[in-house]
């Protein structure tokens, strides 16, 4: 090392010293003083170097095109260091992080984000050691709180989420399962007296069926709540079979939980990836500048790349696993083209849509439905504004009778419950009310929120064509609704499941089924005596990226491709099984989660006789780009492009660049990803060949596109009635029986897994 660079060294590291102790922050004045030259390097040259750069950061270690890749040191002048791998740029590998605080990571990064195995150990000394994901806690990990507590088990978005372990200092502990950090579910907490309760939670609280047992034997069961008019339950004395006993259960909630409260997770002030480090087109002085090979003939050292072992035509430097901090520049609107720079990695391709408007035509004073409308806002916030008992999640089975309904006269001029309107004379109907009421709950719905997007000031919108079915579909403004018309034999269909429904969305919290709201009914008064039905379900589409491809998947092939010409083929349009021309590249635990939710949803829906669903897919293209034109259409291979001519201003909701960049930038946005919401993923072209059987999933190409994914399992309300029979007995005269949509729900179930499972499959 030379004296030059050993005295900047000390110089900077005084520097930090000051940082570290609270010193007024300031600039260095060496670093703003050097000279600036150049680097004197050829492409693709490797070489070992220290330089500072113009902002004052210091970094020394291995180099390539202006890039550290290798082995090396990088130090902020805030006082942050990181020491470890890089990889073009970005740290990537094993190394370790340290803050100003005292705080350090030491583990696996990758394309700049704490990603991997390592351990953090906070500036109090409270210390977790485990699996990471994009900066978060995610996967199995022990925690060693500073105040003397201690969890193990499984993480989830940087919170304690499944099953696991706490150990508070004062030797009582809980075993069993949390959610978002907090104990829920069913688990067992055990005093340091010996005491313990057995049952339910609910947010850190006992909630539902649950036993409480003294050390001496005795123990009293029944229903807990922290409210004592829902608190029921029985006394049983050591030794005896019934009993009571002069105890109050809230003491429980009063005294025993009081010292047994869960420490809050540390506070990360700023994250590694949120560390900027422009390579590119920097000015700053290599100090001890040394080659040590280029054009691919190695030298001394030669940088070691993280590798699994396999080589692939669509890996990249930065992991599929890691994809959330890669820059959205698309705006709302999805009124530019995407492109995804062929130099990041073989493979990458750029891909062009036109500009979209909001789907549907408002239902403004004149149209048709315009008083089906104001009936349909009317009866939503009389039913949703009405006061009513709260209840647990634990439900009646009254409560699921389909007898069970309310019935509401809305005449113009009002009456005692309703008020007057401008609308027709109708009735309104609510069917199980109460089971719909704790479903909103249970899909954490405001009452507020839900009543102001369906009957605020702003009018819902029709869609423009019926499906399938017959049924009109209806969106409100804010896109967060959908509002579905409905025939009588749905309907029963419906509340025959609703149980069945219930208890299958509240144990799976990432179900990929379609959420239902709400189920009504208005009955025309008068000589009409028109009845409309219809369900309020949440759109699986409403988020701040644009969708600019849509799939509707079943796993059958007849009849199952687009009917429009290419034409009028744009990014509203939903295509089908044959359109479709990508696989989709899932990281390994959400594809792990996606199969097994896959597996329950279907085993429900075969449970209840249900066949016809298929799995709605949106893609949101990364990376936008002016300048690509659209690829031609090829109808033999699926590959169909939106080229819709739509104005783009007209009045789509649309986020500018600076807000895009900051919500993708933000690590609170990460917290929004769920299954099938959300997802960062690779779409890789497929190509079908060209032969007489149809090929439903073609064969994949090396062709990567860099996708924000949403998917769920919708039309989950057909059942294998005698038409369905009939169909099939009719169609498959006609077809191959495996190929038409109407077949047994076990069949069904079996095919369109298999199916799915094909089109998403794990990255690599």
């Amino acid at each position: 090392m030379s004296k030059e660079f050993r005295f900047i060294l000390k110089a900077w590291e005084a520097t930090l010293r000051k940082t570290h102790t609270g010193g007024k922050k300031r600039a260095n004045p060496l670093f703003t003083t050097m000279s600036v030259a150049p680097a004197d390097h050829e492409p693709g040259e490797f070489y070992q170097g220290e330089k500072v750069l113009a902002n004052g950061d210091f970094y020394t270690g291995q180099w390539v095109d202006n890039y550290a890749h290798g082995q090396g040191k990088y130090l902020w002048t805030d006082g942050c260091m990181y020491l470890g791998e890089w990889q073009k740029g970005r740290t990537s590998g094993k190394g370790k992080f340290s803050w100003p605080s005292g705080a350090t990571y030491e583990g696996e990064f990758k394309n700049g984000y704490m990603d991997g195995k390592g351990t953090y150990m906070g500036p109090c000394g409270d210390t977790y050691r485990g699996s990471w994901a994009m900066n978060l806690k995610y996967g199995q990990g022990t925690k060693s709180f500073v105040n003397g507590d201690y969890y193990e088990g499984e993480w989830r978005r940087g919170l304690q989420d499944g099953q696991g372990r706490y150990q508070w200092k004062n030797g009582s502990h809980y075993i069993g399962q949390w959610k978002h950090g907090m104990i829920h579910g069913n688990g067992t907490m055990i005093w340091s007296n010996g005491n313990r309760y057995d049952g339910s939670w609910e947010e850190g609280l006992p909630k539902g069926n649950g036993t409480f047992r003294w050390a001496d034997g005795s123990f009293y069961v029944g229903v807990w709540s922290k409210d004592s008019k829902e608190q029921n339950g029985t006394y049983y004395p050591a030794g005896s079979s019934g009993g009571n006993v002069d105890w109050d259960p809230q003491e429980v909630f009063a005294v025993d939980l009081n010292d047994c409260k869960v420490c809050p997770q540390e506070t990360i002030p700023i994250y590694p990836s949120q560390k900027t480090m422009s390579w590119p087109g920097f000015e700053g002085e290599f100090l001890n500048k040394q080659p040590i090979y280029k054009n691919g003939n190695e030298g001394n050292v030669r940088p070691r790349r993280p590798s699994d072992g396999r080589v692939s035509n669509y890996s990249r430097s930065s992991n599929v696993d890691c994809m959330f901090d890669r820059v959205d520049r698309s705006s709302r609107d999805g009124s530019a083209g995407f492109e995804l720079e062929g130099s990041v990695a073989k493979g990458i391709r750029h891909f062009k849509v036109q500009p979209m408007k909001k789907q549907g035509v408002t239902i403004a004073k004149g149209h048709k439905n315009y008083e089906l409308m104001l009936n349909l806002q009317l009866g939503i916030r009389h039913s949703v504004g009405r006061p009513a008992p709260t209840t647990s999640l634990d439900l009646k089975s009254s409560a699921f009778d389909p007898k069970e309904k309310v019935w509401t006269k809305f005449p113009p001029e009002g009456s005692k419950y309703t008020p007057p309107h401008q609308s027709c004379d109708f009735k309104w109907k609510d069917y199980c009310p109460v089971v719909f009421r704790t479903l909103r709950k249970l899909f954490k719905v405001d009452p507020a929120d839900y009543m102001i997007s369906i009957c605020g000031n702003d009018a819902l919108r029709e869609l423009s064509s019926p499906g399938k079915s017959g049924s009109f579909f209806y969106l409100t403004n804010d896109d967060r609704y959908m509002i579905k018309t409905m025939k009588k034999a749905e309907v029963k269909v419906l509340l025959r499941m609703l149980r069945a429904y219930y208890n299958h969305v509240r144990s799976f919290e990432n179900t990929l089924v379609t959420k239902f709201y709400g189920l009504h009914c208005v009955k025309l008064t008068g000589t009409a005596q028109k009845k409309v039905r219809f369900v309020i379900m949440g759109n699986l589409f409403c988020s701040e990226f644009a969708i600019h491809r849509r799939f509707d998947l079943k796993g059958s092939s007849h009849g199952r491709t687009t009917d429009k010409p290419e034409s009028e083929i744009d990014a509203t349009t939903t295509l089908k099984d044959l359109d479709l021309n990508y696989i989709f590249r899932l990281q390994k635990v959400w594809f792990q989660e996606f199969c097994r939710q896959v597996d329950r949803d279907c085993d429900f829906l075969e449970q209840e006789r249900i066949m016809d669903y298929s799995l709605l897919v949106g893609l949101h293209f990364r990376e936008a780009s002016c300048t690509e034109k659209p690829k031609t259409p090829d109808r033999t291979s699926g590959a169909r492009t939106p080229t819709g001519n739509s104005d783009p201003d007209n009045g789509t909701p649309r986020l500018s660049k600076v807000d895009m960049d900051r919500l993708l930038s933000d690590p609170n946005r990460w917290s929004s990803i769920r299954l099938g919401i959300n997802m960062p993923a690779w779409a890789e072209r497929t190509v079908r060949r060209n032969d007489c059987e149809p090929q439903l999933v073609g064969d994949p190409t090396g062709e990567l596109y860099d996708v924000i994914l949403f998917f769920g399992i919708i039309d989950i309300l057909q059942d294998y009635d005698i038409s369905k029979k009939l169909e099939h007995a009719y169609k498959s005269f006609q077809y191959d029986p495996t190929s038409i949509s109407a077949v047994d729900p076990k069949q069904y179930s079996r095919r369109f897994r298999a199916f799915i499972f094909r089109v998403f499959v794990e990255g690599t």
